[in-house]
């Protein structure tokens, strides 16, 4: 089975990636490991599942009637909403006829002598294409559990990333959750309305914003999609790939009571960056970044009523923003009920999990179920997962053994025409997924065209120009505060993962100038080889 394309995962990234190629003229093949379309949101079926980008910005923007015609119903969709939207998209543009279910990639080898990819996969299948894109996600593989002795528990134990599609009904239950992310922050809060006892398990306590998640209404839907067109165009020179607000200001250029009032402004939106952006230096000056952090914590102060459990919540083992601030609705009032409970790790480290429940240093502790929310190994989990060989057959994990070394996050010197969207070393998960997915898929398939018509068999990232943009993505990094917490950003939530900053932090619209600037300059800082007639035509992908 030989290809032009073949494209790991049927996520928004992989959908729009098919759908362009396609329109094109390439031939694709679409590998997903689950049973339908929809990527993260086929699998994070967990309680309270929703996503942190606002309905009307999360999502495509490619189709003007695709855009015009969909409603979202509520200000933060859910997970059922985001997956009928994803089925839709699939159903409208009939992607399914090129996506093969239910496989999961084993190995992808390039073959030198043909400037092919091998891909193989669960099933034993070899495909063959010249062009091997990953859009796999960046959160879409948990990480181990690494609690000892985790599968002795004789109740019923959950991932979050892995919940059961019928759904769990906790009423009446002990329940314990290890975890206080975001999928946690979410789960929990509906958990706790059916659970006897809920018992939260906390290394490191989150950022988190209230949500304020409200129905749309008719009024508002219909004024952002008559300037789709104008507010896309923000949101892609944009810092986080959203239409910016204005940061002409330090957090100390203005008066203490002036700088209460603007947080206290972006705590009412209801959004995940606008405490962040209220001041210009919030993210590079400690400082200032104390400020946002002590206005947060103090909002946490005056929720949860026990001082004690409000003081164990407040984080203050990293700068605010560094690690992905979650929102959540109803989660620092949850601890205000009698039958939930906050056991801190920090105080009683978690020894074990045991056959009736799970063991500190100082207690043990009896449930019904556990719900283990332990987060992902991002960005490059599910791309290392997948036994890649490039030229030679270097294999990427030894290729990132220190971290991860990509080419404006895109491509990988010495793995000839293997593309990664939103890869390290893109904005990627700082932004709207939705601007990034886009804007990458795009820039590849305008590349694959520019290679079609030029007659090119082979691009390649060159070591020097990848050398370049990672000492540009680490300098970037280091010039923020970032690189101080133990983020998963940074890997250092999954032990033995090299502590290195992920993804870039120059901001969405100098990053998206800059891959506009290097397709412009005939590509400059890749290589081009081997050759095709340019006359000849792709097959049909029909």
């Amino acid at each position: 089975m030989k290809y032009d394309a073949v494209v790991v995962g049927a996520g928004f990234a992989g959908m729009y990636m098919l759908h362009r190629l396609r329109k094109l003229g390439f031939s694709v093949r679409v590998l997903e490991a689950g049973g339908g379309v929809g990527g993260t949101w086929y699998w994070n079926r967990y309680p309270g599942a929703r996503c942190d980008v606002q309905s009307l910005d999360y999502s495509y923007s490619f189709d003007e009637d695709l855009q015009q015609e969909w409603e979202w119903s509520e200000k933060y969709a859910t997970q059922p909403e985001i997956l009928r939207y994803a089925n839709h998209v699939a159903d409208r543009f009939d992607l399914r006829r090129d996506i093969q279910f239910d496989t999961r990639v084993e190995s992808a080898r390039f073959v030198q002598s043909t400037n092919t990819w091998q891909i193989e996969n669960d099933g034993g299948d070899v495909l063959s294409c010249q062009f091997y894109i990953m859009a796999s996600g960046c959160l879409s593989v948990p990480k181990a559990i690494g609690i000892p002795n985790h599968e002795a528990f004789k109740g019923s134990a959950y991932h979050t990333a892995n919940w059961p599609p019928e759904g769990v009904d906790f009423t009446g239950q002990r329940v314990a959750v290890i975890g206080t992310g975001s999928s946690a922050i979410q789960t929990m809060p509906i958990v706790a309305k059916q659970a006897a006892e809920l018992t939260v398990f906390q290394r490191t306590p989150a950022f988190s914003l209230p949500a304020f998640n409200r129905a749309l209404s008719t009024e508002e839907v219909a004024d952002r999609k008559a300037v789709y067109t104008e507010h896309r165009e923000k949101a892609r020179y944009s810092l986080f790939g959203i239409p910016d607000t204005d940061m002409a200001h330090g957090a100390f250029d203005v008066s203490d009571e002036e700088r209460d009032a603007a947080y206290e402004r972006a705590w009412q939106t209801g959004t995940l960056n606008d405490i962040l952006t209220s001041f210009n230096d919030l993210l590079v000056n400690q400082q200032a970044n104390d400020t946002a952090a002590e206005f947060v914590r103090n909002k946490i102060r005056s929720i949860v009523k026990n001082p004690d459990t409000a003081e164990i919540l407040c984080p203050k083992h990293f700068p605010f923003g560094t690690k992905r601030a979650c929102l959540d609705t109803g989660y620092y009032e949850m601890f205000n009920a009698p039958h939930v409970r906050l056991v801190d790790l920090r105080q009683t480290p978690l020894v074990s999990v045991t056959a009736a429940g799970i063991k500190t240093s100082s207690t043990e502790y009896d449930f019904d179920s556990i719900i283990f929310a332990t987060g992902f190994d991002a960005m490059t989990g599910a791309i290392v997962s997948v036994d890649i060989r490039g030229a030679g057959g270097l294999p990427l994990k030894d290729k990132w053994s220190a971290g991860p070394r990509t080419y404006l996050g895109l491509c990988i010197a010495g793995f000839p025409n293997l593309f990664t969207v939103t890869g390290p070393g893109s904005p990627s998960v700082l932004t709207n997924m939705m601007t990034s997915i886009e804007q990458h898929v795009d820039w590849i398939a305008e590349c694959m065209t520019f290679m079609r018509d030029e007659g090119h068999a082979v691009i390649e990232a060159s070591e020097q120009a990848e050398t370049a943009w990672v000492e540009h993505v680490n300098e970037v990094a280091d010039a923020t505060l970032f690189p101080v917490a133990n983020s998963w950003y940074m890997g250092a939530n999954v032990p033995g993962k090299p502590r290195v900053f992920m993804p870039y932090i120059g901001g969405f619209g100098a990053y998206h100038e800059k891959c506009d600037e290097v397709a412009g300059n005939t590509y400059d800082g890749f290589q081009f080889s081997g050759a095709v007639a340019k006359a000849e035509q792709p097959a049909s992908a029909g």
